[in-house]
């Protein structure tokens, strides 16, 4: 089996580490090899959080080879940029277009990046962007699912990791996780599933 390479980054208090953690289990229950590489320290919302995951056949190293990732996940719109070393042609990149921004751009030191410039950044790298919109995100009982298990379904419903895990794998895992919220994250996940990402 090919090595397949996932690269996820995000901010503190988004569940960058959750949707790394279930691929993780999903692979073990399909017996793949699985190596996962968290970027923990910064639980504090707003700190950078990002993951290496590299489901394979043999022995990798910690450290996937820029230009390499077959797929990157960002939860943050400016986070996204941190991510372009890592794409390469063949690249599938998943951006939920959420906004969370740094101190220094609300006191007005620093700008922010515009969401046509990030997208075109990905899109010259060569990878193949897709794009998903915050303002879907599902409610359950009134209030908005986790954002985390929703780009979790639209990253099975839309990229080559369908080929390598079953989603109804991973909606069993999440249901056993969290048996009390289990009608709220199905939610989520499905929700991500049925949406068209742009």
């Amino acid at each position: 089996m090919k090595t397949y390479d996932i690269y996820i980054v995000g901010v503190g208090g988004q569940g960058v580490l959750t949707i790394g953690d279930l691929i993780s289990e999903a692979a073990v229950k399909a017996n793949i090899p699985i190596s996962f590489f968290p970027t923990k320290g910064m639980s504090q919302r707003g700190g950078l959080v990002k993951a290496q995951l590299r489901l394979c056949s043999g022995d990798v190293g910690p450290s996937m080879p820029e230009q390499s990732a077959d797929l990157v996940v960002a939860m943050e719109l400016s986070e996204a940029l941190k991510a372009l070393p890592y794409l390469g042609k063949n690249t599938e990149y998943l951006l939920y277009g959420n906004v969370w921004l740094p101190t220094a751009a609300m006191l007005g030191k620093a700008k922010y990046p515009a969401k046509e410039k990030v997208c075109a950044a990905i899109e010259k790298a060569g990878a193949k962007l897709y794009y998903v919109e915050p303002k879907a995100l599902p409610f359950y009982e009134g209030k908005p699912v986790r954002d985390n298990l929703f780009v979790l379904g639209a990253i099975m419903a839309n990229t080559g990791l369908q080929k390598l895990l079953s989603a109804e794998a991973i909606a069993e895992i999440i249901a056993q996780k969290w048996p009390k919220a289990k009608a709220a994250n199905l939610t989520a996940f499905n929700g991500g599933l049925n949406y068209g990402v742009l």
